[in-house]
């Protein structure tokens, strides 16, 4: 997957601007696909030249103009034919994994430190999800939206963000636990 696709699916929503964008970006596609906002203006840019994002000027009076951009037919088709293509598998590359795997020839009270911290963070995002999972669905209970719901790609996508977040918090958890009991283990040796 290229970057653009990842902010052609974003526009589908609706008209955004380059501000708006990276913010919809930081919120909901990060969980998939991280992108730096200049990556976002590059691309969008790109896309502009290419005829698959169609870009209007709208004048502010208290602040600087702005351009808002949409996904044309044309962009539509492009996402059409990517989602039509194979996907490759993901992987999983991550540095405090290496880490862990020297974990046997180290010190491990930074590496327990770092996992803890993950964890936390995992925590924070874990109910950002949620937060924005209740705000998509509305009055709707989670079976219901999912068999009825307007927009249900947003909603799919976050709950893959949710489930990866608590499998990510449960695993560092569980590491740093382990790494812990051991080198009190070996300590009192």
């Amino acid at each position: 997957m290229a970057l653009r696709h990842a902010v052609l699916a974003a526009l589908l929503d609706g008209e955004y601007s380059g501000y708006q964008l990276a913010k919809a970006f930081d919120v909901g596609v990060a969980n998939f696909w991280y992108a730096l906002p200049q990556q976002l203006y590059a691309e969008l840019t790109k896309l502009e030249k290419e005829g698959l994002v169609a870009g209007r000027q709208v004048v502010q009076e208290t602040r600087p103009n702005k351009r808002l951009f949409r996904v044309t037919d044309a962009g539509l088709a492009e996402l059409e034919e990517f989602a039509a293509s194979v996907s490759k598998p993901s992987f999983i590359r991550d540095d405090l994994l290496v880490k862990v795997q020297a974990a046997d020839h180290i010190g491990t009270a930074p590496v327990i430190e770092q996992l803890e911290e993950r964890a936390s963070a995992a925590d924070a995002r874990i109910e950002l999800f949620g937060k924005l999972l209740r705000q998509m669905r509305g009055d709707a209970d989670e079976e219901q939206f999912l068999r009825r719901g307007e927009r249900i790609g947003p909603y799919l996508t976050c709950l893959r963000g949710l489930a990866f977040e608590q499998g990510n918090r449960d695993w560092c958890l569980r590491i740093s636990a382990v790494l812990r009991e051991r080198r009190t283990s070996h300590e009192q040796r």
